[in-house]
């Protein structure tokens, strides 16, 4: 490197010692001694430099190289991912359409279920209706038949016991006293004939009283049993239990 310096200063003096052109800024130098300097100068620089001056020449390939292989990774990757995105958005609409087709089916499922619980339960609903009228014409014909025949009982007892204190007053009818025993005595009879048939309808006025409380009792159960199916299936907590309503309902009887 020192021969380099050198030459170079060399060729500054040859420079500056040679003989100008008139009229320009140029000067007449030796040829021979000027390329003999620059070989010098050629000769004295490390080969370091021509192998740096060849990656310089080369850098720009290499850039261009790597900018190439740069825009196509990234233009496989965006096309990877633009078709990972259409993958993903045709694996969701998929799944979309799926978990709405099985939502569907459900919620057909489910009100059909629904219906036959509404359907079950109303024609549980009409059977225990029909049972109940059924019990209650029953107690109603045989409360009826009870109160016919003690009404008849007491309306035969009240004419024998009227018929007995018209025999009897007829024949005490000449004795004033006895007459006069005869009449209350008759009075009497007469009275506890009433007060007889006061009785016997009292009774089965209650009879009848008790009998239609038992039927009120049972179509309450009836109708709470019938309530509670009703909000069972409106909430969705099932499908109500009658029988247990039907044994509480003869516990109670």
């Amino acid at each position: 490197m020192y021969r380099v310096f050198e030459a170079l200063d060399e060729l500054v003096a040859i420079v500056e010692e040679a003989r100008s052109v008139p009229m320009t800024a140029s000067c007449v130098v030796p040829r021979g001694d000027v390329l003999d300097l620059l070989d010098d100068v050629r000769d004295a620089l490390p080969a370091e430099l021509d192998d740096a001056q060849d990656v310089l020449d080369h850098r720009d390939k290499l850039i261009g190289d790597a900018r190439t292989q740069a825009d196509k990774t990234v233009a496989d990757a965006d096309a990877e991912a633009r078709e990972t995105l259409d993958n993903a958005r045709a694996d969701a609409d998929r799944m979309l359409a799926d978990a709405k087709a099985q939502a569907d089916r459900m919620v057909q499922e489910a009100r059909a279920h629904a219906d036959d619980l509404v359907r079950d339960a109303q024609a549980e609903a009409d059977d225990t209706i029909a049972d109940a009228k059924e019990q209650y014409e029953s107690v109603t014909a045989r409360a009826q038949a009870e109160a016919d025949r003690m009404i008849e009982a007491g309306k035969a007892s009240y004419k024998r016991s009227v018929a007995d204190g018209e025999a009897e007053q007829a024949r005490l009818v000449s004795k004033t006293e006895v007459v006069q025993a005869a009449h209350a005595e008759s009075a009497r009879v007469i009275d506890a004939a009433h007060a007889e048939s006061d009785r016997l309808r009292s009774e089965c006025d209650e009879y009848v009283d008790s009998k239609l409380a038992e039927f009120e009792d049972v179509l309450g159960t009836t109708l709470r049993s019938v309530g509670r199916g009703r909000q069972q299936l409106r909430t969705g907590a099932g499908v109500p239990d009658y029988t247990e309503a039907e044994r509480r309902s003869e516990r109670r009887r």
